[in-house]
C-alpha cells in the first residue's frame, strides 16, 4: 500500500515498541549491545557507531520521505558530505560544484577535499549547458544545491542528470532548503540526496544532523562501509529529537510557504529593497521550473539593498527575526551571508554581494513578521 508524505512522516521506520507498546519507538541510549553468542550479535547490533535502532527508525523514514531505498545519517551535514566525498571520490577525481553554494560546501572541497588531491570546478549550476562545458573525463559527482544557498538559483534536476550520465558521473542534489516535502530529486534523476537534518527536517533549531539518500544498493553499502569506519555518525538522542522533528514537517513548509509568500510580496514593494530573490515570484529566472519539480516555494528568501551598510544595519535592528546563522527552524532567523554563512568564499568566484540580506522566515504571526521587517528597513 501506497502511503501520504505526512502518514510516512509518521510512521514510516517508526512502528510501536514490540517489547512495550510504547507509540514512540523509544531512545536506545547505549553504545554496546549484549550479544547472544560469541560473533552473533542479536539483531545484528553490536556496538553503536555501527548501528542503533533509534537512528536506523530516523534513517529509514528519510528514505521513505524522499522516495529512496537507503537513508544514512550523520553527526551534520558536512559530515554526510564529507563521507560521500571519500566514498566516490579518489585523488585526481573531479567534482563540479555550484557558483553559488553554502559557505561550509564550498569550504571542504576548496579547503580540505583540494588538499586530499580532489579538484573542482564552479559552474552556473542554473545553466545545463554551462555544467556540461565544465565536465572533464575526471568528473566524478555533479554537486547541486536547488535553491541555492544564499541566491536561491534553481537547477533544472532533470537536466542535470543527463549530464551526469552522460559523464558516467554521479548528480548529487543537496535538497536542505526545499526539504523532502517540497522535492523529491531522486524522482528527477538524481543519484544521491545531501540534507542537513538540522534544519527544516529537525525544524526547531535543537539538534544538528545530516544524512543521505539514495537507491543504488550497491553505493548504499560502500557508504555504509565509510559510515562506520570514518564515525561521524549522530547519537541516539539527536536521531530521536530528528524524528520527532520530522513528523510536524509537512504542516510546518506549509506555514512557512505561506509567510515566505507574503513576506516577498512585502519587501518586493519596499523602496528600499533593490532586488528580491525568491523562486515563488513570476519574475524569478527560475519561477517556472520550481513550480515544475517543487510542490511550493520554500521559506527562504534574499534580498539586496543597494548598500552594504544598510544591510547590516537592518540585520541588527529586527526584533522577531533573530539575528542567527542556520535556517529551516520554527523561529525567523535573519543574517548578512556575506560576513556570516559565507564568509568562507570571501575573495573566491562564490563571493556573495555584500548588500545580500538572507531570511529564514518562520512559522509566527505574519503581520508581526511584516511589522518587524518594516520598522528594521524604515
Amino acid at each position: 500500500m501506497s502511503y501520504g508524505f505526512e502518514t510516512l512522516a509518521i510512521h514510516a521506520g517508526q512502528e510501536p515498541d514490540e517489547r512495550t507498546g510504547a507509540v514512540i519507538p523509544p531512545i536506545f541510549q547505549t553504545s554496546t549491545f549484549k550479544q547472544d553468542a560469541v560473533g552473533s550479535p542479536r539483531l545484528g547490533y553490536e556496538y553503536a557507531r555501527s548501528g542503533n535502532p533509534t537512528r536506523d527508525s530516523l534513517q529509514e523514514c528519510l528514505a521513505a520521505l524522499e522516495g529512496g531505498a537507503r537513508g544514512l545519517t550523520f553527526a551534520s551535514g558536512l559530515a554526510a558530505e564529507d563521507t560521500l566525498i571519500r566514498t566516490v571520490c579518489k585523488p585526481g577525481d573531479h567534482v563540479i560544484i555550484p557558483d553559488d553554494a553554502y559557505g561550509g560546501t564550498f569550504r571542504l572541497f576548496a579547503k580540505v577535499a583540494q588538499r586530499w588531491g580532489l579538484s573542482w570546478t564552479a559552474a552556473r549550476i542554473s545553466d545545463v549547458d554551462d555544467v556540461r562545458r565544465k565536465v572533464t573525463p575526471n568528473t566524478k559527482m555533479i554537486w547541486v544545491e536547488t535553491p541555492t544557498n544564499p541566491l536561491l538559483s534553481i537547477a533544472d534536476i532533470a537536466g542535470l542528470a543527463a549530464v551526469a550520465r552522460d559523464a558516467h558521473a554521479l548528480l548529487v542534489v543537496d535538497n536542505t532548503f526545499a526539504s523532502p516535502y517540497l522535492q523529491q530529486p531522486l524522482a528527477l534523476g538524481a543519484d544521491v540526496v545531501v540534507h542537513s537534518t538540522t534544519k527544516y527536517v529537525g525544524g526547531h533549531s535543537d539538534v544538528v544532523g545530516g544524512a543521505l539518500v539514495l537507491n543504488d544498493a550497491g553505493l548504499a553499502d560502500e557508504l555504509k562501509f565509510h559510515q562506520n569506519a570514518m564515525g561521524a555518525v549522530n547519537g541516539p538522542f539527536d536521531a530521536w529529537l530528528t524524528l520527532r522533528g520530522v513528523k510536524t514537517l509537512a504542516v510546518r513548509m506549509e506555514r512557512h510557504c505561506d509567510n515566505a509568500e507574503k513576506v516577498a510580496e512585502f519587501l518586493t514593494h519596499h523602496p528600499k529593497v533593490t532586488q528580491v530573490l525568491y523562486p515563488g515570484l513570476p519574475e524569478h529566472p527560475g519561477h517556472e521550473l520550481a513550480a515544475k519539480q517543487m510542490r511550493r516555494y520554500g521559506g527562504m528568501i534574499s534580498f539586496r539593498m543597494g548598500d552594504a551598510a544598510a544591510a547590516e544595519r537592518v540585520c541588527n535592528t529586527t526584533k522577531v527575526f533573530t539575528l542567527a546563522e542556520s535556517l529551516g527552524g520554527i523561529e525567523s532567523l535573519i543574517e548578512h551571508p556575506g560576513k556570516m554563512t559565507h564568509a568562507s568564499v570571501a575573495g573566491s568566484e562564490l563571493e556573495v554581494p555584500a548588500d545580500l540580506v538572507r531570511l529564514s522566515v518562520g512559522i509566527e504571526t505574519i503581520d508581526d513578521l511584516l511589522g518587524d521587517l518594516a520598522a528594521a528597513l524604515g
